[in-house]
């Protein structure tokens, strides 16, 4: 019996990996387009921080990541002095794009009259460390000074260096404070865009924006606010997270994200933005809204005690799935796609297939019904911003009636017994097919370091006359005859 109330998608906005834009995500996702590449000088040099072997010291082993494209950002649009910009941080800024965006797709521009101060901002974001870490490298001058002291370099030459050093960071001004916030790239998208609900951050690590979009759906349900921009904004991958996800060996050192394959040896990071304009169901209706699809539920666990603060375990991710299905009122025999954390680490996708399939085997066994892939594979591991780019999908999905590919899998890895299980991995894009007796539904999952888990249920939107979106060069046409003949006398009809 459900008992969440569902919560309908009534806009969406992001910017991820060679998609500026909802539409070009879709087209992304659609055409099968891999976003995976070296990482551009903009970001760190390989030169510096490269190298091939895993336990270098101070040096990442992976190159190759997915990277936003360079976006226009014009200051007078939202009211802020240009001159505040070198001491904010890049996600504040792309995610008052991303978040006006979403408002605009959804039908709320920056004209429209609806009340304000029942409209709230919940996102996802771990940590923005663009300034923080370089403002923070400024105040290492005293150990500069005593280093080059200690070595005999005269005085005035150790000004002049600690001077080049610090030239090569940001300065500490007025605005410093704020720009490097995390809890103000909500806030930012609350002042900017005059929202007066409530305001905040959620981190639950890669699994943040799900946890914001669940926090956000309660705020609904309970009544405190009407319409809430939720997701999650993960904005730039420099050396520093590199560095963190390499002394944890879980890149890749060929540097591709495989979910689920043969060879999968690793995730890549991602750059991203995903954000939802989320309504009760019944509002929406009531509103006239475009419904994309609509939000069952979202099922929540902690894994508590593992063998270390990031290793996973099914049993937790199993309450998730399980929370999810009995508070969505939803059978996992009717959900046909799964929009999988699937990070392609060798531990953490066995962990999450072992947990899927002890849900949904015990739901149906009749064979493989259910579409099984990951995003990640297209746009890397985008952490906070991985639940939104995984639900913006699922729900394009579920709107267009289009089943997409995961890319980069030649062979299911053999250890997971794929084939003996209710999932098959989706590795062509191609028209999702009706279900006889329910509506199409979707599934997403995102999970983070320290035991966060979260699973959430969708489901088409069947109020509206809405037409498949297939636009393949071509499609399957099955035609049977008794005879050779009679089949020839078929096909020349056509």
């Amino acid at each position: 019996m459900a008992n969440q109330s569902p919560i309908a998608i009534v806009g969406m906005g992001c910017l991820f990996p060679r998609a500026q834009g909802l539409q070009e995500y879709w087209r992304l996702i659609r055409t099968s387009e891999d976003s995976v590449t070296d990482v551009p000088p903009t970001h760190w040099s390989l030169d510096d921080y490269f190298d091939p072997t895993p336990d270098r010291a101070d040096l990442t082993y992976c190159r190759r990541g997915a990277f936003l494209s360079p976006t226009t950002f014009d200051p007078t649009e939202f009211g802020i002095p240009p001159t505040v910009l070198e001491a904010t941080d890049t996600a504040q800024l792309l995610g008052l794009i991303v978040a006006k965006a979403a408002l605009e797709d959804a039908g709320y521009g920056p004209e429209s009259d609806f009340d304000r101060t029942r409209a709230s901002v919940i996102l996802g974001v771990t940590g923005t460390l663009e300034l923080v870490i370089p403002l923070g490298a400024r105040l290492g001058h005293p150990k500069w000074r005593r280093a080059m002291r200690d070595a005999g370099i005269p005085e005035h030459v150790v000004e002049t260096v600690v001077d080049r050093i610090a030239d090569d960071y940001v300065g500490w001004q007025e605005n410093s404070f704020p720009g490097l916030l995390g809890n103000v790239v909500a806030g930012r998208i609350a002042n900017r865009l005059d929202l007066r609900g409530t305001n905040c951050v959620v981190d639950a690590a890669c699994a943040s924006s799900l946890g914001a979009i669940h926090l956000a759906m309660l705020e609904l349900a309970s009544g405190r606010t009407d319409m809430v921009i939720s997701g999650g904004v993960d904005a730039l991958n420099d050396v520093f997270m590199f560095m963190c996800f390499s002394k944890t060996q879980a890149l890749s050192s060929t540097g591709d994200a495989r979910p689920f394959a043969k060879d999968a040896d690793g995730t890549v990071i991602g750059e991203g933005l995903g954000m939802v304009i989320l309504k009760r169901l019944a509002d929406a209706e009531r509103d006239g809204d475009r419904i994309y699809s609509v939000i069952r539920g979202i099922g929540t666990s902690s894994d508590g005690r593992s063998q270390s603060i990031y290793a996973p375990r099914a049993s937790g991710q199993t309450r998730a799935l399980r929370d999810a299905y009995a508070v969505s009122g939803v059978d996992p025999s009717t959900v046909q796609l799964l929009e999988a954390h699937g990070t392609g680490t060798t531990v953490g996708d066995a962990v999450e297939f072992d947990a899927l399939r002890s849900v949904y085997a015990a739901a149906r066994s009749d064979g493989p019904w259910c579409a099984l892939g990951s995003v990640k594979s297209q746009i890397g591991h985008t952490k906070a911003a991985a639940g939104a780019a995984g639900l913006i999908k699922a729900a394009l999905a579920l709107h267009h009636k289009v089943l997409p590919a995961t890319i980069k899998i030649s062979e299911p890895n053999p250890r997971l017994e794929i084939d003996d299980s209710p999932f098959y991995l989706n590795t062509e894009t191609r028209p999702w097919l009706g279900a006889h007796g329910h509506p199409r539904r979707s599934s997403v999952s995102a999970f983070g370091f320290g035991g966060s888990n979260f699973h959430a249920v969708l489901e088409e939107y069947t109020r509206q006359d809405a037409s498949a979106a297939w636009d393949g060069s071509t499609q399957l046409v099955a035609l049977s005859a008794d005879t050779i003949e009679s089949l020839r006398d078929s096909l020349n009809q056509w």
